[in-house]
């Protein structure tokens, strides 16, 4: 029996064992290769997405919005009493009472003083005695022309004797007519006695006290009444929005609010009543004048307010927050963010700014989000990781004040 070993191997079937050993060596050191170059591949990769998240830039972003946006205008305004006066004696005298308190609310009518009357009733007294010593010589004179005319037909007196006597009786009907003027104006100085409010309306600080002797002609009143209910803001504007006032006053009543210096405080509402007939050459405005119910006293004469005049509604406007603009040589412009996180610059024109938003006339549409927070590290096609922004600049809702027909 024979047996084989590899002495007995030809060489054909070495040579191809030596050949099959070679190509495992070859594709395994391909296998290798090819997952060392995916490893390799895998982490630069990593590497630059980790250097690209590193260089981006965190910014706030909110979104393009379109809603109704009411539309004003603005001016400086003053606060001004409709009715203001200063209360004087008519009378000079003494003043007994003061029935008035500082800062009251009067009516008109209401007594707010009273001057010593006494002079006046002695006046009175002395007119009245007058009067009734000048009738009774004129009925004494009445009965003298009754006898005249008699002797003068039975032919005893003359002609020029009945006219005198005519002529007597004359005097004292002008003499009784004065006297009863003398009376009423004795009279009248006891009325001024009593002095008045002549509107309703706060009193001001008094300006003169009890006992003190006060004249007619004094340049100082007594107290100053001012009307604060209804009140009146006069404010200008300036006179390119006068041409679009006009238009809308025609139409319906207009609104007017009153806001504090600083802009930050609304403190009432109310009505424009009337335009001023004239502009002012020198500044270019012309003056308009609201009135104001004034109920909760929020508005005092002489204060200085800022008066938002209500013109209409924009509907469906392009709405974003002021702050997100930026302004540029070719002007105010916005950084949109774009699908690939990447801030692109847009140049858009503003119609108007209302608060803290600004409404858009061209460049921006609806659902695009701009850049709220973080545009001063930004520049064009840089790359950004937006974060919706919490800022109150954000767009909020406004609604229009209701429109009065």
């Amino acid at each position: 029996m024979s047996s084989s070993s590899p002495s007995n191997l030809s060489p054909e079937t070495g040579a191809a064992k030596r050949h099959y050993g070679i190509w495992i060596v070859l594709i395994l050191l391909a296998v290798i290769a090819v997952v060392a170059y995916r490893l390799h591949a895998s982490s630069e990769a990593a590497s630059k997405n980790k250097d690209s998240s590193s260089s981006a830039i965190s910014v706030g972003v909110t979104s393009v919005q379109k809603r109704d946006v009411p539309y004003y205008v603005t001016g400086l305004g003053s606060v001004n009493a409709f009715n203001t006066v200063t209360v004087h004696s008519r009378v000079d005298g003494q003043i007994m009472q003061v029935y008035f308190r500082e800062g009251q609310f009067v009516h008109a009518g209401d007594v707010l003083a009273e001057i010593d009357p006494r002079p006046f009733q002695v006046a009175l007294s002395q007119a009245e005695g007058q009067l009734a010593k000048d009738v009774a010589a004129q009925n004494d004179a009445k009965v003298d022309l009754t006898r005249y005319q008699q002797l003068w037909q039975e032919g005893v007196i003359p002609r020029q004797q009945l006219d005198s006597q005519q002529a007597t009786v004359g005097q004292f009907d002008g003499s009784i007519k004065s006297d009863q003027a003398a009376i009423d104006n004795q009279k009248l100085q006891l009325v001024y006695c009593r002095i008045t409010s002549p509107i309703d309306g706060r009193v001001g600080l008094r300006l003169v006290d009890a006992g003190n002797i006060v004249h007619a002609a004094d340049a100082n009143g007594m107290l100053v009444i001012t009307q604060v209910q209804p009140i009146a803001v006069i404010f200008t504007l300036p006179e390119d929005s006068l041409p679009q006032v006009v238009a809308e006053m025609k139409s319906r009543q207009l609104i007017v609010e009153a806001y504090s210096r600083d802009n930050g405080t609304k403190l009432a509402e109310g009505r424009l009543l009337t335009i001023d007939n004239q502009i002012d050459q020198t500044t270019g405005t012309i003056k308009l004048k609201s009135q104001f119910d004034n109920r909760d006293l929020s508005l005092w004469p002489n204060q200085f307010v800022n008066a938002r005049l209500f013109l209409s509604a924009r509907k469906d406007a392009i709405v974003i927050p002021s702050a997100a603009i930026q302004n540029g040589t070719q002007g105010p412009f916005v950084y949109v963010v774009s699908s690939d996180n990447k801030a692109q610059v847009r140049n858009i024109q503003v119609d108007f700014a209302e608060g803290n938003i600004s409404v858009i006339r061209q460049g921006l549409n609806a659902g695009e989000q701009i850049v709220v927070d973080g545009t001063d590290k930004l520049q064009s096609d840089a790359a950004v990781v937006p974060h919706q922004s919490s800022s109150s600049n954000s767009p909020a809702s406004n609604s229009a004040p209701e429109l009065h027909p």
